[in-house]
């Protein structure tokens, strides 16, 4: 079962989960498709094996008892699996993943959070924001790297080439404050970029959850009596 798995997890960090198939899986390790199907039942079963066996790479962080500490180390150690696995994120954003390694994170994800407030449905709403920003970081991360794949060129190589046209545009006056960025703003790397949008959220649930903030009502949710 570990060779199937470890082989899909393969395919999948190489080529994508639409190169990932039980035929794909069973002509790697040189058996038959039906020889397969005798230790995983389908595709979908394979996928469960794979996000549980990724996520128990990396043991999940001990917690300190410092929410903010905890979260930030939670936060991070679920990036360095989605840029380790590009795959992983749109599996991982969908239905939850059951595994014993995949509920460990949770739970200790949920543990960070509740050393910000005892209340375990806010504490489940924090947890869910602070990976929401994970995944969508990631996600541009990710993005940048597709890019460079499907042009062949690096980002400071796609720089160069679109320079004479971002040279016109600042020269234009049209978009002063574009111009500035362009100008004035500092570059800041991958990393700084996450850290700050992730000092943000941290910033933010804390405000929301010491000012006594529940999760607020949708616009068509009833008026709570």
């Amino acid at each position: 079962m570990e060779r199937i798995v470890a082989r899909a997890v393969a395919i999948a960090d190489a080529e994508g989960l639409s190169a990932l198939s039980m035929r794909r899986v069973a002509a790697d390790l040189g058996s038959g498709t039906a020889s397969l199907y005798r230790y995983v039942a389908s595709r979908d079963e394979l996928l469960d094996l794979m996000i549980d066996a990724v996520r128990g790479e990396e043991e999940p962080p001990a917690l300190t008892g410092d929410w903010r500490a905890d979260l930030t180390a939670v936060a991070r150690r679920l990036r360095a699996d989605l840029l380790r696995h590009p795959w992983l994120g749109s599996e991982l954003t969908g239905r939850p993943t059951l595994g014993p390694h995949s509920l460990r994170h949770a739970d200790v994800a949920l543990g960070a959070a509740t050393a910000l407030t005892p209340d375990i449905t806010l504490a489940a709403h924090v947890v869910d924001t602070v990976l929401a920003y994970v995944f969508g970081s990631v996600a541009g991360e990710l993005a940048e790297a597709q890019a460079q794949r499907r042009t062949g060129l690096t980002e400071d190589q796609w720089r160069a080439s679109v320079g004479p046209y971002i040279r016109e545009v600042i020269a234009s006056g049209a978009y002063p404050l574009f111009a500035r960025r362009v100008t004035e703003a500092e570059d800041p790397t991958p990393d700084q970029r996450f850290e700050f949008g992730l000092a943000c959220v941290l910033d933010g649930v804390a405000a929301r959850v010491h000012s006594g903030g529940r999760v607020a009502a949708g616009p068509d949710s009833p008026p709570r009596q």
